[in-house]
């Protein structure tokens, strides 16, 4: 499915003019709908203040067990965000002076999703409260049964709310129905970042030493949860990323954190927002996906460096584990669908798909998911079968701009009651649980749908630039004040610009990598650049137009500028 490339279309106003901004950051931020100079001031000074609803019942009760000196059980997801925000809510804890703190993270393949009976009934000792992160919102019946137990929970979590809501002391979350707070795209771990903010203000106003400590250490932990989690990075989701990276670079982030760069081969004092969302994030998520997230949260909540290198070493070689399993599950979806159609491309596509094989891994469909709606540009869902023998089968979905899964799934639900046993999710990702008999129902109403809401528009993958650089712009310069203008990411994208260009040579690296010499048309600047993954056995074109960004080369401790090509044509 080739994509097109198209030009965004900057508003028509004269903006940012006194931020001493240079014209083309000034134009990149006018396309991503920044009107005041406020929106790109991302000091921690301009945090949004800490009022989201239930804040004050929440903080009650924490005082409470505080003072009580309760056995509370931080209960996490397995994702990256919850394994944040479950070592975050840890260690914040402690650092506010609870004493008796654990955690538990469900194990996907025994218990799961989030805080479930099944999770509950393997907590011995019943611990006296529960603090749920990243997770909690829909747990209904995990709640219920830990108050049956005489356990007190606490809601923290950041996906939607269903009609109806678990039985919690408190549930902090920003999506609420009502709740008043600005920011509606906080990850999981910066929903505990904010309870914890909130928390210490009360013990400074009850004079507790613990009121004065300073939580800004645990703001690594916070920017990797939201940029691996793929949350809007809005104004405020910036300020906490470019804290938390600052950290990083300035080597004071948890010494997992950092033995986790170290072992991705990645620098931590040159880290981009793009390190956390493709080399630290995957490290921790392939521990909830083959094994268990324990194993991601004792490296973030260690503070022994060799310790943590020990387990960041094992978090790698299952990430490689990870990848390897992904790429065969992928290929094999790909036989699939070749089997099933005459051809992949537009006019023999279903509008949306739903794939599945007996011998997938539950674990890792979501990222099958991904990778196909990536190459496809349709929305995805991939199906593999509980490891507990019940016939059940887990499906993981991806989406595509103008489609949103959720309610996608709640009108499935609505048209035919009883075919999905529990789901849920947001716009572009969502999961799903039904028996394995029904998957053919599945796939009919998921396509059907998927061509109702879907125009033929929607279906052309369409790679947004923010036009041409003159040649006197392609410069390291350039690069490095647009690395410095971030952090970018989801909603938020990446500088990505367009021109056309003479190729003057070419040599292939690693067997499927191009590395170029180019030339600006019509300027004649000549400048390097890489290509990955787009060697197919035959000579570049001449002259081509491409999208591209600039990249800073870090060989041999000497930046270089380079463009890197996203997609030519």
């Amino acid at each position: 499915m080739s994509p097109r490339i198209q030009r965004r279309v900057l508003p028509d106003v004269p903006i940012l003019h006194d931020a001493g901004l240079s014209p083309v950051l000034r134009r990149i931020y006018a396309a991503r709908g920044v009107h005041d100079a406020q929106d790109i001031d991302l000091r921690l000074a301009r945090l949004l203040p800490p009022t989201l609803g239930d804040l004050d019942r929440a903080c009650e009760h924490l005082l409470r067990w505080r003072d009580a000196q309760a056995h509370i059980t931080v209960v996490g997801d397995f994702d990256a965000d919850g394994a944040t925000g479950t070592a975050l809510a840890v260690r914040g804890l402690r650092l506010l002076g609870f004493q008796r703190v654990d955690y538990r993270v469900p194990n996907r393949f025994l218990h799961g999703y989030g805080l479930s009976p099944a999770l509950v009934e393997t907590l011995h000792p019943a611990p006296d409260a529960i603090l749920t992160v990243d997770n909690g919102v829909a747990a209904l019946a995990g709640v219920a049964a830990a108050k049956a137990r005489g356990t007190d929970v606490l809601v923290t979590d950041h996906h939607l709310p269903a009609d109806t809501l678990p039985e919690a002391v408190a549930i902090v979350n920003p999506n609420l129905h009502g709740d008043a707070f600005p920011s509606k795209s906080l990850a999981g771990v910066s929903v505990v970042f904010y309870l914890l903010i909130a928390l210490r203000a009360r013990l400074r106003e009850l004079g507790s030493p613990q009121g004065q400590v300073d939580l800004s250490c645990l703001l690594d932990l916070v920017a990797i949860g939201t940029v691996a989690d793929l949350v809007a990075l809005d104004a405020n989701n910036r300020r906490l990323v470019r804290a938390g990276l600052q950290r990083i670079r300035d080597e004071r982030a948890q010494p997992g954190v950092l033995a986790l760069f170290r072992a991705a081969g990645r620098d931590p004092r040159r880290a981009i927002a793009a390190d956390l969302g493709f080399a630290i994030g995957p490290r921790i998520n392939a521990a909830g996906r083959l094994e268990d997230m324990a194993l991601g949260i004792e490296c973030l909540l260690c503070d022994d460096p060799v310790r943590a290198d020990a387990f960041a070493h094992r978090l790698n070689s299952i990430n490689h584990e990870r990848r390897d399993l992904q790429q065969a599950m992928v290929e094999q979806a790909e036989a699939l669908l070749e089997a099933r159609l005459p051809s992949l491309d537009a006019a023999h596509l279903p509008a949306g798909l739903v794939l599945h094989d007996a011998d997938w891994h539950s674990g890792v469909i979501g990222l099958v998911a991904s990778k196909l709606k990536e190459r496809l540009h349709r929305p995805i869902i991939a199906c593999a079968p509980a490891d507990d023998g019940s016939g059940e089968w887990k499906g993981s979905g991806r989406s595509i701009p103008g489609f949103h899964l959720r309610d996608c799934l709640v009108a499935i639900d609505t048209r035919h009651p009883g075919l999905l046993k529990r789901y849920g999710g947001h716009a572009m990702a969502a999961g799903l649980s039904l028996d394995g008999e029904r998957l053919p129902e599945l796939v009919r109403a998921f396509e059907r749908l998927a061509a109702e809401w879907l125009s033929s528009e929607q279906l052309q993958a369409v790679i947004w630039t923010d036009g041409p650089l003159q040649a006197e712009d392609i410069s390291l310069g350039q690069a490095e004040a647009l690395r410095a203008g971030g952090p970018w990411g989801q909603a938020f994208p990446e500088p990505l610009f367009d021109n056309e260009f003479e190729l003057e040579h070419w040599s292939v690296m690693a067997e499927r990598h191009l590395r170029l010499s180019l030339r600006l048309l019509p300027e004649r600047h000549p400048v390097d650049a890489i290509f990955f993954n787009a060697y197919r056995g035959e000579a570049p074109p001449k002259t081509f137009r491409a999208a591209y960004q600039l990249d800073i080369d870090e060989w041999r401790g000497e930046p270089r500028l380079r463009l890197m090509l996203r997609h030519w044509e």
